[in-house]
């Protein structure tokens, strides 16, 4: 059985985007992660998600791997983008929408790669 820190270490690795909050993206249950995930929706590409509030071992975890103390996180391949104040700052200037185009394109060139 793998630790809960392996558990995110695969999340972050095989998502190309991914973002940890507090609730779900319909249903966000908190204001930070309602904010960072409406502006993650608005670059109009498929991402994943954590629900922390559901899995306590994570929330526990993921601030010590991360070195990161709150949430949202969101992580971008394998690299954590940060949280609310950073995301609403890079979707205001526009830089949010272009690095997530930029990794769900990667991420679906290395799909078609797999399956050549």
């Amino acid at each position: 059985m793998s630790t809960t820190v392996e558990n995110i270490q695969r999340q972050i690795g095989e998502n190309p985007i991914l973002i940890y909050m507090k609730g779900t993206p319909q249903l966000p249950q908190c204001g930070f992660s309602a904010q960072t995930v409406q502006a993650l929706m608005a670059c109009g590409e498929r991402f994943a998600f954590v629900n922390v509030l559901d899995n306590p071992d994570i929330r526990a975890e993921l601030p010590k791997v991360a070195n990161w103390p709150t949430f949202p996180q969101l992580w971008v391949e394998g690299e954590l983008v940060g949280g609310c104040d950073i995301v609403a700052e890079m979707h205001q200037s526009g830089e949010l929408e272009t690095l997530v185009k930029a990794a769900a394109a990667r991420a679906q060139e290395g799909e078609g790669d797999a399956q050549a």
